[in-house]
């Protein structure tokens, strides 16, 4: 189990579930490593920020047997680097990254896939 703030999906039906209740998600697929840490710190603050009030944050353990929900992802194919991160929007991939990404590079694609125009 990662000891992280977000909150963190145990099983493939809690995924499923996740991804069918929320409309826009962004799930981290890791470990507790140096490569994680900070893409999980800026997930965090992200959050608290609440610029992303419509997306939900959430973390599964890379290791754990029901993450080949990511791991085994077509998106994933080749990533060799932890963590795998997925964007999905009403239950459908719109963006994977792998390794480590700066606050800045989780932003950018937060930005571009499901910042909300005030109107």
């Amino acid at each position: 189990m990662l000891q992280t703030n977000l909150k963190e999906l145990q099983t493939e039906a809690e995924f499923n579930k996740f991804l069918e209740e929320n409309e826009n998600v962004m799930v981290c697929c890791g470990r507790m490593g140096p490569m994680c840490i900070p893409v999980y710190d800026s997930m965090d603050e992200l959050e608290e920020d609440g610029e992303y009030e419509n997306l939900k944050f959430t973390v599964m353990d890379f290791d754990n047997p029901e993450a080949h929900v990511i791991r085994n992802a077509p998106e994933c194919t080749g990533f060799m680097g932890l963590p795998f991160t997925m964007y999905y929007r009403n239950g459908k991939v719109v963006d994977a990254t792998t390794s480590i990404q700066s606050k800045e590079q989780v932003a950018g694609i937060l930005e571009r896939e499901f910042k909300q125009v005030n109107v």
